[in-house]
């Protein structure tokens, strides 16, 4: 029986968009490998962040491409990178992508979903006005405390992150769309868009999560 090629998928979205639950639900069905950037950056690149710098391409570029050397006999499934076209460019020179899953969701969404965020700091119990609120607005449930907004929840913070993201990012996707490798996903729920992607993906990869049913872990 012939051997399927293994999968090199990459997932992009804007912050807020659901594309950590998402990539948690793909690595659950499908038992890919999940590389995020944000778990590679370390201390080098943390410098950068500090200073509210971009991390320079060819830092990033190294940082990944040495990450997936180590990955070449799984699928995998690339998380915040590329953020560039020339971090696009130079992953294409090391390996074959198969497929680019896009989620498309409104900037107005994830506005709402984001800015809906409120945290009691010293427990780290996370409110949303939408979904979950407190029973006293601007109160935690269980100490009475005041709630807090992180900085990066705050509204002009989050319409700055989804900018830079647009600004950013768009070339990339357009780069993957003329080579025909874009997927794009749209929605503003993560569980309306998710049966999409699930169906998708099944076109490439068996789900393992049936087998794990068995072997409840």
């Amino acid at each position: 029986m012939a051997v399927p090629p293994l999968l090199r998928a990459v997932i992009m979205g804007p912050p807020g968009s659901g594309k950590g639950t998402v990539s948690a639900r793909i690595i659950k069905h499908f038992g890919v490998k999940h590389l995020s950037s944000g778990d590679q950056v370390g201390i080098l690149a943390k410098s950068y962040i500090d200073q509210g710098q971009l991390i320079p391409d060819h830092i990033m570029t190294q940082l990944m491409l040495n990450e997936i050397k180590g990955l070449d006999q799984y699928n995998w499934l690339l998380d915040g990178f590329p953020r560039t076209v020339a971090q696009a460019e130079a992953l294409d020179k090391e390996c074959h992508i198969d497929t680019v899953i896009d989620l498309d969701v409104p900037f107005e969404t994830i506005k709402c979903r984001l800015t809906a965020r409120w945290i009691h700091p010293a427990s780290g119990r996370v409110y949303n006005l939408e979904f979950s609120p407190p029973k006293v607005q601007g109160i935690d449930d269980i100490t009475g405390e005041p709630l807090v907004q992180r900085d990066d929840d705050k509204p002009e913070t989050v319409s700055k992150r989804l900018q830079a993201y647009d600004a950013q990012t768009k070339p990339v996707l357009e780069y993957y769309r003329k080579k025909g490798l874009l997927k794009s996903f749209s929605g503003t729920e993560t569980n309306k868009i998710w049966p999409h992607i699930y169906a998708f993906l099944q076109t490439k990869l068996p789900d393992v999560s049936q087998k794990d049913a068995a072997n409840p872990r």
